[in-house]
């Protein structure tokens, strides 16, 4: 089973829904026969590479939000991330633009290591208050995870992977995705939003029975609501 997720690091349903979604795999008989692939969306993509005021002006001024409506609200999330033990520190998330952690993430991808750095670029998002679009920091977060220093220097101060981001967003589009995260399943079946466990669970069994009884495709995926970050 090839499930593919369309996701944003600077989107927090995007790491709740990860969570909630790897509980379900774990869960799930036949885990070691799914491949999970981490698909680039930015829901801002014009964001700066440098923190322009704090996560609550910035979102308060895009949004056309009180201040105060902005903390309700990332209090809300915060609260959600909770339940899968995450941790949002809102008040020292730098929400910058995420284009070149996306095209770290590519290179990492290739070496096998694609699912345990989007791992580490939402932590050093939500958690740890890091700058995304950092080269430093960048280098910092690819070194951690044993990742040669040269070739991430190189990979970032190129425009290197720039078209696989590219792609995915683009194949975002060309599908229909409107908000993510955003989970694709054999090309076949599509689920929106940070569904809970269990309906990933159930999703999973019942695919998998589903195919094993009849091979079928559909060009046309059934969309389930839930918690979903917009443009």
């Amino acid at each position: 089973m090839k499930i593919e997720i369309w996701s944003d690091f600077a989107c927090p349903f995007c790491y709740i829904g990860k969570k909630r979604f790897e509980s379900a795999l774990q869960q799930f008989k036949y885990k070691d026969s799914v491949e999970v692939i981490y698909k680039s969306y930015q829901l801002n993509p014009n964001a700066p590479k440098t923190l322009i005021g704090s996560a609550y002006e910035q979102f308060s001024k895009r949004h056309q939000l009180t201040i105060e409506q902005v903390k309700q609200r990332f209090g809300l999330i915060s609260e959600s991330a909770k339940t899968v033990g995450l941790t949002f520190d809102y008040d020292h998330m730098q929400m910058t633009n995420t284009r070149d952690a996306h095209r770290l993430q590519k290179y990492a991808q290739t070496i096998g290591k694609g699912v345990i750095m989007t791992e580490h670029l939402m932590k050093a998002y939500f958690t740890d208050g890091k700058n995304l679009s950092d080269t430093q920091t960048l280098l910092e977060l690819s070194e951690a995870l044993g990742l040669d220093g040269q070739t991430v220097e190189l990979v970032l101060c190129s425009n290197q992977f720039e078209d696989a981001v590219k792609e995915d967003i683009q194949e975002a589009k060309d599908i229909g995705v409107q908000g993510v995260p955003f989970f694709v399943i054999n090309r076949a079946y599509g689920v929106s939003g940070a569904q809970d466990s269990g309906y990933f669970l159930q999703m999973l069994n019942q695919i998998y029975h589903e195919e094993q009884k009849q091979q079928f495709h559909t060009s046309h995926a059934p969309l389930c609501e839930g918690d979903y970050c917009e443009r």
